[in-house]
């Protein structure tokens, strides 16, 4: 059974997507790398989640092959901004996935995909 499957389908998604975007607008280095209308990043990001999880392939049926590195190369992605990304999800998943276990399998495949993006150091974007 897929994660997508255990976590509840389209319904927790969706609550997990909610749950996250009002922390990575408030949060310092996550807020300037997204636009004043958060609602079009919140519908792909919901998306991007139900296909990486396991459900249907909506992402990729509206958008195309993901290419998640390529698509986020424009934006200076440090380790601390890959970090901060992870807490507000874990934030999100702790509030809207009672499984713990299943919390940490999900946010443990999130950290590798977190971390892959990292494009820019620290001293980088500070610049």
């Amino acid at each position: 059974m897929s994660y997508y499957e255990q976590v509840g389908g389209a319904p927790t998604i969706h609550a997990i997507v909610e749950a996250f975007y009002p922390r990575v607008v408030a949060h310092p280095l996550l807020a300037p790398l997204f636009p004043e209308d958060i609602n079009p990043v919140m519908e792909k990001q919901e998306m991007f989640l139900t296909q990486y999880f396991g459900g249907p392939q909506l992402y990729t049926m509206k958008e195309g092959h993901p290419r998640m590195r390529a698509r986020h190369i424009g934006f200076p992605i440090t380790p601390d901004r890959a970090t901060a990304w992870l807490s507000c999800m874990q934030q999100a998943m702790d509030e809207v996935v009672e499984d713990k276990m299943l919390r940490e399998q999900m946010m443990e495949r999130l950290a590798m995909t977190a971390y892959f993006f990292v494009n820019t150091d620290e001293q980088e974007a500070d610049m």
